[in-house]
C-alpha cells in the first residue's frame, strides 16, 4: 500500500470515533429560564438614565451575567432597545398577560419616560459556562460569556490532532486485548493500560481479576497496583495473569528512581485507558493515585466518570482529574456484546 493511502486509511480509523469531556453537571446541564418583564425603551438617549435607575429598583441579584439591555429582534418596531425591568417573582399581580408599566412601579419613584409597556420574556437563570449553553441562552436574551477555548475544542471533538488520537488508538488497543485476556479466562472483559504521556511509555497493563483473584479486583485496581509494584511497592501477585504486567525497562527505573527524589505518589503525572467507565470505588482510588487524566470507551450503567456519578467533579476532593469518552467506542463496546 502507497504511504499516502496508509495514511488515509489509518486517518479514516481515527475518524470513526470521538474523543469527548465528561463535564461537570454545570457545565452539561441544560439552559434553566426565568420569566422577567422586558420594556421598550421608546427614547434612546433615556438608556443610561433607566438602567441605572430600574439597577436601583430591581437590582436582579444572582444575574449578573445579564445583559439589562437587549436590541430589540423585531426590526419592524419603532423602538430600537428593550430593557429588563424586573423578574416576574419581585412583583404581584393579577393577571400576568396583561400587566402595565404602572402595575410594575406604582411605588417605585422611577421617572419612566421614555419606557413602553412590559411584556413577558425569559432569560438565563444561570451563567453559561460552555459555547453551547451560550447559543441556547442567547436566542432568550444576551449574557456575558467568559469562553474556555479549549472545552469549546473538546466539545467539537477537535482537541486531540490525529496523531494524538492515533497514539491513543495504540493505548486503548493494548486495553483491548488485555480485556479480550480477562474474558478468555471467564472473568469480566475490562482492560485497563496507565502511560506516562513524557515518555509515552505504557507503565501498566491489567484486566479484570475480581473471580480469580480478589472481589475487588477490578481492571483499574489492578492496573493501579501493578505501578506501586513497578515503584518497588504493590500488594499482590499477577503472575497466573501474565497479560498483567509492569514495565521493568531500565528507563522507566530509572524515571521511578527521578520521580521518588520529586516525591511523586502512585500515578502522579500518568493516564489511564480503560475499555469501561470505571465504578465508584475505582474512581476513588483513580483520585487517591493522583491520576492525571483519564480516557474510557464504553460507558457503564453504574459509571462513577459521567453516566450515574461525576467523581472527578466533587469539590471536596483534594484531587482533580480530566475525563474523556469514546475512544474506541466499538471495539470497546462489542468486548461487552460478546
Amino acid at each position: 500500500m502507497e504511504p499516502q493511502a496508509k495514511r488515509r486509511k489509518e486517518m479514516d480509523q481515527y475518524d470513526s470515533w470521538d474523543v469527548l469531556p465528561v463535564l461537570s453537571d454545570r457545565q452539561s446541564r441544560d439552559t434553566e429560564l426565568l420569566l422577567a418583564y422586558a420594556a421598550p425603551i421608546i427614547e434612546k438617549r433615556q438608556t443610561s438614565r433607566l438602567v441605572k435607575e430600574l439597577s436601583l429598583i430591581y437590582p436582579l441579584p444572582g444575574l449578573q451575567h445579564i445583559k439589562r439591555v437587549r436590541a430589540c429582534k423585531d426590526k419592524s418596531t419603532s423602538h430600537p432597545l428593550e430593557v429588563i425591568v424586573c423578574l416576574a417573582s419581585d412583583v404581584q399581580v393579577i393577571d400576568c398577560k396583561r400587566v402595565m408599566l404602572a402595575d410594575l412601579l406604582h411605588s417605585q419613584s422611577l421617572d419612566s419616560s421614555g419606557l413602553g409597556e412590559p411584556f413577558l420574556v425569559e432569560i438565563p437563570a444561570n451563567p453559561p459556562l460552555t459555547r453551547p449553553q451560550f447559543e441556547k441562552a442567547s436566542k432568550h436574551w444576551p449574557t456575558s460569556f467568559h469562553e474556555d477555548k479549549q472545552v469549546t475544542s473538546a466539545l467539537r471533538g477537535q482537541l486531540f490532532t490525529a496523531d494524538q488520537k492515533a497514539k491513543m488508538q495504540k493505548y486503548m488497543t493494548a486495553a483491548v486485548e488485555a480485556a479480550k485476556s480477562s474474558g478468555k479466562l471467564g472473568m469480566d472483559a475490562v482492560g485497563a493500560v496507565i502511560v506516562d504521556p513524557e515518555s509515552e511509555q505504557i507503565v501498566a497493563v491489567g484486566h479484570d481479576c475480581k473471580r480469580g483473584s480478589h472481589p475487588l479486583h477490578h481492571a483499574v485496581m489492578v492496573c493501579i497496583d501493578l505501578v506501586a509494584c513497578g515503584q518497588g511497592g504493590g500488594a499482590y501477585s499477577y503472575e497466573k495473569y501474565p497479560a498483567c504486567r509492569f514495565s521493568s525497562s531500565e528507563s522507566f527505573r530509572n524515571t521511578c528512581n527521578a520521580k521518588e527524589t520529586g516525591l511523586p505518589y502512585i500515578c502522579t503525572g500518568y493516564d489511564l485507558y480503560v475499555t469501561r467507565e470505571p465504578c465508584v470505588m475505582c474512581a476513588m482510588a483513580l483520585v487517591h493515585s493522583r491520576i492525571n487524566r483519564v480516557f474510557y470507551g464504553a460507558h457503564s450503567a453504574d459509571g462513577a466518570l459521567g453516566t450515574k456519578y461525576k467523581i472527578h467533579c466533587q469539590k471536596d476532593l483534594n484531587h482533580h482529574f480530566e475525563v474523556f469518552k469514546g475512544v474506541m467506542l466499538n471495539a470497546c463496546e462489542a468486548l461487552h456484546k460478546n
